[in-house]
């Protein structure tokens, strides 16, 4: 039998106590084991599944693995079960149900991260941008620090970090995104990362991420035909943990519907109405958008680097700043068919796969004399390029 026992510094359960004095091996972090199992033989999580498969060889009894808080949540037990062992579980209070109980925050509309490590920084840092209540599970190379210095030129935000929660040195530390760049953290558990700006419009039926847009091409006033932005969302496909850029936004109907698909989103725009008009539609969705005015491509600069990216307007130059970026999905709309081939030609010059394809929509509309005909609007003719190489 393998028991997987939760601590939270609590004592335990007469059950877990009773498994712990039983078990013939005790897997755990040393400063657990030493302080819930003196007496057995116990081994490091390091090599937690080789321990645990020579200890079942020899039929030596039970076992027990020892975790922090919950182990059913982002912990040991997926890691046992996707070994295909079938573990008894007796779980303790997960560090986040911790944190932000320590901060007094509500949490059931808080979006929960756990990265692998550093390689997943970017897609933390931006569901922090598009998410108002977002807990990260720290992981080395992805703690406070980093977090702040990702968000600061763009997406203020409060931070609470956690430090051995439940343990000795339990710290909770209400921190300016500044103070977390310098400030040195002493192993910290959970970050919380918070919006203090944001206010719920009505309570949630769901945890964490709410479910996306009931429909797509909002009925925004815009240079694109719906079905063009249909198309265009299709080939962006944004979701949580992406980055989009929207370059020439104009009223942003495209950087709000990314933003709608739980997406971080930073618009582009030179011209001060249309800046205006972006603010509005943003704020009338209730949604993020970071909004830089002023012009492409220098205006991209300081921009981190996108997952997806929207060309609503500018030169070839526009184009090749944006490639250079290397998103995995590049969209551009041009109003004239002489644009398409030189766009394609130098999207592939630039290690991209491109096709190009023309959107012509017709509405159905009725005349005086109640009779249906159709209407259609000037083609839009759409540039989706992908890098190449890639499937």
């Amino acid at each position: 039998m393998i028991t997987v026992v939760g601590w939270d510094g609590s004592g335990l359960s007469a059950k877990a106590v009773d498994r712990l004095k039983a078990a013939r091996l005790v897997i755990g972090p040393d400063h657990l084991t030493r302080r819930l199992a003196p007496s057995a033989a116990t081994a490091s999580p390091g090599g937690l599944l080789d321990a645990l498969d020579a200890h079942m060889e020899r039929g030596e009894g039970p076992a027990v693995v020892i975790a922090e808080g919950d182990p059913g949540f982002f912990g040991v037990v997926r890691t046992l079960r996707g070994h295909g062992l079938e573990p008894d579980v007796l779980p303790a209070t997960s560090i986040v149900t911790r944190a932000f109980a320590c901060a007094g925050l509500d949490w059931d509309d808080a979006l929960v991260v756990a990265p692998a490590g550093p390689h997943q920084l970017a897609r933390v840092v931006n569901a922090c941008r598009a998410h108002p209540k977002v807990a990260l599970l720290v992981t080395p190379g992805v703690g406070p620090g980093e977090i702040a210095r990702e968000l600061a030129p763009t997406t203020p935000r409060a931070l609470v970090v956690c430090e051995d929660l439940g343990g000795p040195d339990e710290r909770v530390t209400h921190s300016r995104m500044g103070e977390a760049t310098t400030r040195p953290w002493k192993d910290p558990d959970v970050v919380l990362v918070i919006d203090p700006l944001h206010r719920r419009k009505e309570p949630g039926w769901v945890a964490g991420a709410q479910p996306g847009p009931a429909g797509w091409a909002l009925p925004l006033e815009s240079r694109l035909p719906a079905e063009v932005r249909a198309y265009v969302l299709a080939k962006l496909g944004p979701r949580l943990g992406d980055l989009v850029w929207d370059v020439g936004a104009g009223n942003g109907e495209i950087a709000v519907e990314c933003a709608r698909f739980g997406a971080a989103v930073m618009a582009v725009e030179r011209d001060a109405d249309a800046c205006a008009r972006l603010r509005e539609n943003v704020l009338s969705h209730g949604v993020k958008v970071a909004l830089t005015r002023g012009q492409a491509p220098p205006a991209l600069e300081p921009l981190p680097d996108p997952d997806a990216v929207f060309v609503g307007g500018g030169g070839p130059d526009v184009i090749v700043a944006c490639a250079a970026r290397r998103p995995r999905s590049l969209v551009c709309a041009l109003k004239t068919v002489e644009r398409v081939s030189s766009v394609l030609d130098l999207l592939r010059e630039h290690g991209y796969r491109a096709e190009g394809t023309q959107i012509l929509a017709s509405g159905l509309v009725i005349g005086p004399d109640g009779a249906h005909s159709l209407s259609s609007a000037d083609p839009v003719f759409v540039v989706h390029a992908t890098p190449a190489g890639t499937s």
